[in-house]
Order: C-alpha cells, then structure tokens, then sequence
C-alpha cells in the first residue's frame, strides 16, 4: 500500500545537482564531435551490461559485490550524463521529468502495472 508519506517523498525531491554532475562528468569527455550520442549510448548499453553482469555473478558465486556494482552504475551515469549533453538536455529536467512521471502514476494507482502509458 502507498501511503501519504511516500506520495510526499516526491515532493521534497531537489535535483538541482544533476545539472553541476552533468558539467562535471562531461568535462572529461574524449570522443570525437562526429561521434556524439552514438558513442555514450553504446558505452551505456556496455555499462549496464556489465552491471547485470555482476548481478549475474551473485547467482553464480552467492558473492554480493556492492562496491563492484555501484562502480558499475557510476559508470552508467556517466554515459547517461554525455548522452544528456549530445542531445541537449540537462539531467535536472530528465530527472524532474520522471519524478512527476512516477508520482501522477503513483497518485493514479498505476505505478505496478506494465507500459510507457500509463
């Protein structure tokens, strides 16, 4: 059950340091102009497999590398911030964007089901 406490979550969510991660994490981009979102998107779908990877091994090995898969998601959203950057969206409006996203699907009772629209 959702309680007023979680739907209230969403409303003290402050994402004004993407923006400041997005300046920083860029700033150390290396791939060429011509290459611009073909190359983060690749390294995200490389990254996040790795993540899965990881994940995969805790079946495998029962070993839960936490450290190991956080470096991993760091990795993902270093991607997801150059990626940001060659389309021209700043993270913060990404990342508003989807807060009001799940919080009209969680107010709506629909936050469990399966679908872009819903």
């Amino acid at each position: 059950m959702i309680s007023k406490d979680d739907i209230e979550a969403f409303e003290i969510f402050n994402s004004s340091q993407m923006n400041d991660y997005q300046r920083a994490a860029v700033s150390t981009a290396i791939y060429k102009k011509e290459h611009a979102v073909i190359y983060p998107a690749l390294g995200l779908a490389a990254e996040a497999g790795e993540v899965a990877n990881k994940v995969k091994k805790i079946l495998r090995d029962g070993k839960f590398d936490r450290e190991a898969i956080a470096d991993e998601v760091g990795d993902c959203l270093w991607y997801i911030a150059a990626l940001c950057r060659d389309l021209n969206i700043d993270m913060q409006q990404i990342a508003d964007n989807n807060i009001k996203k799940l919080k009209d699907r969680l107010e709506r009772g629909v936050i469990s089901g399966s679908g872009d629209k819903r």
